[in-house]
């Protein structure tokens, strides 16, 4: 018989020795461990097991694989050692409360380090084990996921996203990136902790012409063209002896304009030599499958610390100093200069606010008297106008009358200087019956007689005043005037045919084509300050100039022949007035006599005869 009864057969499909399945079912924890452990072993997701203080309790083969190492060499290896996590890391602190139970997740992207030093890109997931809620620290699980293709990929699309096709250089987005990291994070000295004044440097590039190039040739020549310039210019910034063994930051920004970013700029006289040798190697003439093309560039440079300054402020600085350079005549390099920006800027902010300026009234006139050079007599005044601003003070026209002439403002100011000195002669006319009857000369624009009806504007404003048209005298610029056609001469002759006078103002220092005097309806010639000025003597008495002399007695000469009177304006000395009327000038204008002052001092010169003797206010000379 066999040694075992019927009774005790082990049940079918169960071996001698086979656990029983109630001993299994009475130890279900435990099979789920084993389970638990036997998938975290075999599983094909990199994993591993932390305590609290970050130290890898277990790690499964997979990770280790990753790694380059075994699994059981993991084991009390920091997880911040392998996955590049530091202290002063931004994600170091989220690290840390995960291993707390503070924090229900953590998940980072990081270069893990490979035995055999091949780039690995890893997600980097961390969770807590116990229930976070707890608050206790416990141990916590790791997953290590390989994404290197998606990074790649993702770098790959960063960098054409990043850069321009045609010359592949950065383009304007990066070079921004650039640009604010490098403002942003400034050198250290040594371990200090305290960042020292590091200095930014920018060359802001644009080809001088180009569109020509795109325009004659075609846009495929001009990509050729900026492909070869930003060679040229990459070439250029990687031998600064400036900055041996390293290569400056060259971007395109757009069309033909470049940028060169000296991040650890060491002085202007860098910047400067590096604007230099960038303008020479774009000056080197370009061969182009064939075709020889030759260009110039202009730079705008600027060169400040980087305490205090912006990406924007810097741009709008390279911005204006480009400006500049085109300004000043193009194939150059001009460097950013704060007074002439400050200029600048006063220039916009007069801009912004001379519109409504005569509405508000801040505007007031002058008026600067016009002597007989032979008897001393005031026979007219020119009205000068002021700006009383209420920020930068009493402005004189040399400051705003070329902004008004380029927003058009100038033509609604014209017309109320206009009005404004009219009455004014009118008053003093009315005021003096007995005195002498005195001119008013105003200056006028070239835009009043092109952008408003001049003609009927001085006819109205006569006829409001009660003036008499032959005490109204026009000054225009000699470039005004010259090659006068249609409707400016037009409005030239219809004016002289009321009875009003014409002068040109700052006669010499335009075209000085003498023909056009005898068709022009011109009465006066005023000549300018520079003829008058080498009327000075020097200390040893002699004459310094002796060809302005020359020049003046011709030119008064001439008007004379063609019954125009002469004015000479700038006048300041005895002598230079003692010159001019021996030559024949007919009337003076300058410090000599009176600056411009306000209508009550013509009004008292009106009642002391009307007499300016050479020498009584000369006080006021410079």
């Amino acid at each position: 018989m066999s040694g075992t009864s019927e009774g005790h057969r082990p049940p079918a499909g169960t071996s001698p020795g086979a656990t029983p399945a109630a001993d299994t079912e009475s130890h279900p924890a435990e099979t789920a461990l084993l389970d638990y452990r036997s998938a975290f072993r075999s599983a094909t997701f990199a994993m591993a097991v932390v305590d609290g203080s970050g130290t890898i309790v277990h790690a499964n083969e997979t990770l280790a694989r990753m790694a380059g190492t075994g699994a059981t060499d993991l084991a009390g290896l920091p997880v911040a050692g392998l996955v590049g996590l530091t202290p002063d890391d931004h994600a170091w602190r989220a690290w840390r409360e995960v291993l707390r139970g503070r924090r229900s997740r953590f998940r980072c992207t990081r270069r893990l380090k490979h035995r055999d030093g091949k780039p690995l890109w890893a997600e980097i997931t961390v969770v807590p084990m116990a229930d976070p809620s707890a608050g206790s620290p416990g141990r916590a699980l790791l997953t290590v996921a390989d994404i290197s293709d998606r990074h790649e990929l993702q770098q790959r699309l960063r960098h054409l996203q990043m850069h321009d096709a045609v010359t592949r250089l950065p383009n304007r987005t990066l070079f921004f990136e650039r640009l604010s990291a490098a403002l942003e994070l400034s050198p250290f000295q040594d371990s200090s902790l305290l960042p020292r004044p590091g200095r930014i440097g920018l060359c802001y590039l644009d080809l001088d012409g180009f569109k020509a190039v795109n325009d004659t040739l075609g846009h495929r020549a001009g990509d050729r063209l900026l492909a070869a310039v930003a060679g040229r210019l990459s070439d250029v910034a990687g031998r600064d002896p400036y900055h041996p063994g390293g290569s400056h930051f060259v971007a395109r920004l757009g069309g033909d304009e470049f940028a060169v970013l000296v991040e650890e700029s060491q002085g202007t006289q860098q910047l400067l030599d590096l604007a230099d040798a960038l303008l020479t190697g774009v000056q080197q003439p370009f061969d182009l499958a064939g075709q020889r093309l030759s260009v110039s560039a202009s730079i705008g440079v600027v060169e400040r610390a980087c305490a205090g300054t912006s990406p924007t402020g810097l741009m709008q600085a390279a911005d204006t100093t480009l400006y500049w350079a085109k300004a000043d005549g193009r194939a150059r390099w001009t460097l950013f200069d704060p007074e002439r920006n400050a200029h600048r800027m006063t220039r916009q902010a007069l801009s912004s606010t001379l519109r409504p300026a005569v509405d508000r009234g801040e505007f007031a006139l002058e008026y600067q008297p016009l002597v007989g050079m032979a008897d001393g007599v005031v026979r007219g005044v020119e009205a000068l106008v002021r700006w009383n601003h209420p920020q930068f003070g009493v402005l004189g026209p040399n400051r705003f009358v070329s902004i008004a002439e380029e927003d058009g403002s100038i033509v609604r100011l014209g017309r109320w200087v206009l009005r404004t000195a009219c009455r004014q002669a009118r008053r003093w006319q009315l005021d003096h019956p007995d005195g002498p009857a005195l001119f008013v000369s105003v200056n006028v624009a070239v835009r009043q007689v092109w952008d408003s009806d001049l003609v009927a504007e001085v006819g109205d404003i006569l006829a409001e005043t009660g003036l008499d048209p032959g005490l109204l005298q026009l000054e225009l610029t000699e470039s005004a005037v010259m090659g006068s056609a249609g409707r400016p001469l037009r409005a030239l002759q219809a004016l002289s045919d009321m009875g009003v006078r014409i002068a040109i103002d700052d006669f010499g220092t335009g075209y000085s084509n003498l023909a056009y005097l005898s068709r022009l309806p011109v009465s006066v010639l005023k000549l300018d300050g520079s003829f008058v000025r080498g009327f000075r003597y020097d200390d040893g008495g002699r004459h310094p100039s002796p060809a302005d002399e020359t020049i003046v007695q011709a030119l008064v000469e001439l008007a004379h022949r063609l019954g125009l009177t002469v004015t000479a304006e700038c006048v300041e000395t005895v002598e230079q007035a003692e010159r001019l009327r021996r030559i024949g000038c007919d009337t003076g204008q300058g410090w000599l006599y009176s600056r411009a002052v306000a209508p009550e001092r013509i009004a008292e010169l009106i009642d002391a005869g009307g007499v300016a003797a050479p020498g009584a206010t000369a006080s006021g000379a410079p």
